[in-house]
């Protein structure tokens, strides 16, 4: 009968308005929570017994969901491990749970922005209990393979093994201009010597002194020094490595390195311009330009210069501060100005973001219909930069949700008046029996 068809598809309005009236409550009462993404309702007709005659109202029914895919605005913060993501794409985290499991057996979820801290164990970890994941960098700071389809190679970030850190030093790099003149027959053949500071394996620093004596001989110019090296960490007097180098002085690449020969138990790298011995700590390498190239050593008319003396490593420093780059590299940072790569943190993506299964404290995991998750670098492919200091406000717009409130109070309304009307239309055909 098409006045009980009627009555059934008010029902259905105002089953399906009531379940819009709690997306759009959801909605306003997330308006401030970070990280929230709105839910919506989607209306689909629903068609019965269709003829020209006669008409069955086959109503409606609604399908609700999360846009996952809607982007918040970014506010800046003060804590450098509040992270968001500038454009598509989700950061890895688990449960409490999974600290203690094995990437396979790990709860893998997703949050579109996360403000954590350091737990009484040095876990980064949300207030609600959600922890960071990311891929451990190794002691030279570089990422090794890992597999980008799953979550097995993501572990929990612990900053706390890294609260004291020493980097040894593995390359001494000498920009240096050794004085012309001091290879002319006339010179008086005094060396220059030049101390330069580098750090051993447990962080402390140790001395390198390089000394570079001229080779004179009877009449004109040799272009040649004579190079030694002391390690102030072992004899003083000494000398653990020592090489010769000759300089051009043609028109062409006058000054700069003609050739380099080598002392026992070292090596020259004309690719690199490195000559490599050992030191106390173990092999080091100190760069001092490639054949033909101005580049490290000269050998010019001016005095002896120190223009460009640097090394790498640092000294024992203690942990300030984490911080994350927009490709994801979690850095700790030292009160020596030391910085290291602890972490790398993915950027994860599905296929339909709005497909991921809604779960609580605005985390996501991925279901049937988001399709299976692929963890790509920062910035890289469809994903968005990751941005430190900063997190993503609430996608819902208060004014929106009181526009759509408004709309489905009417709707809603105006199912219920079917309904009292069918209920009145019934009643006078019931009263057709009096």
């Amino acid at each position: 009968m098409t006045i009980s068809s009627a009555l059934n598809a008010s029902v259905m309005g105002l089953n399906v308005n009531a379940t819009r009236l709690a997306t759009i409550a959801d909605n306003i009462a997330n308006s401030a929570t970070f990280g929230y993404k709105r839910s919506d309702v989607d209306f689909s007709s629903m068609v019965i017994n269709q003829r020209r005659s006669v008409y069955a109202a086959g109503g409606v029914s609604a399908t609700s969901y999360k846009d996952v895919s809607g982007q918040g605005a970014l506010i800046s913060t003060g804590n450098s491990t509040d992270i968001s993501i500038g454009g598509r794409g989700m950061i890895p985290v688990t449960d409490e749970f999974g600290v203690n499991e094995t990437g396979t057996q790990r709860a893998l979820q997703f949050l579109p922005t996360g403000s954590f801290s350091a737990d009484e164990n040095g876990f980064l970890r949300t207030l609600s209990g959600l922890h960071l994941l990311g891929w451990p960098a190794g002691t030279d700071g570089q990422i090794s393979n890992v597999s980008r389809d799953s979550g097995a190679g993501l572990v929990p970030v612990n900053i706390s093994v890294s609260q004291f850190s020493a980097s040894p030093t593995n390359l001494v790099n000498l920009g240096i201009n050794l004085p012309a003149e001091s290879t002319l027959s006339s010179a008086n053949g005094d060396p220059f010597s030049l101390p330069v500071e580098y750090y051993d394996n447990l962080g402390r620093a140790q001395n390198l002194t390089y000394t570079f004596t001229p080779v004179i001989a009877a009449a004109g110019a040799t272009n040649e020094w004579a190079v030694s090296v002391v390690d102030g960490a072992g004899d003083p007097t000494a000398s653990i490595a020592s090489f010769n180098v000759t300089f051009n002085d043609n028109e062409t690449n006058g000054g700069s390195i003609a050739s380099v020969t080598p002392g026992a138990g070292m090596s020259y790298d004309a690719t690199t311009g490195q000559v490599t011995f050992d030191v106390a700590k173990g092999p080091i390498s100190t760069f001092i330009g490639r054949i033909g190239d101005n580049a490290g050593l000269t050998q010019l008319s001016a005095p002896f210069s120190p223009y460009n003396v640097n090394k790498d490593g640092a000294p024992i420093g203690d942990l300030q501060s984490v911080e994350i780059d927009a490709q994801g590299f979690l850095e700790a940072v030292y009160d020596t100005g030391f910085r290291r790569v602890l972490y790398q943190i993915p950027v994860a993506d599905v296929p339909n973001l709005n497909g991921l299964q809604a779960l609580n404290n605005q985390a996501y995991s991925v279901s049937q219909d988001s399709g299976d998750v692929y963890f790509w670098d920062a910035g890289s492919g469809p994903v968005g930069s990751l941005v430190g200091y900063a997190l993503m406000e609430s996608t819902t717009d208060i004014a929106t949700e009181l526009t759509n409130l408004i709309e489905t109070q009417r709707a809603y309304s105006s199912n219920a008046k079917i309904v009292q009307t069918v209920d009145e239309m019934l009643q006078e055909t019931t009263n057709l029996k009096r």
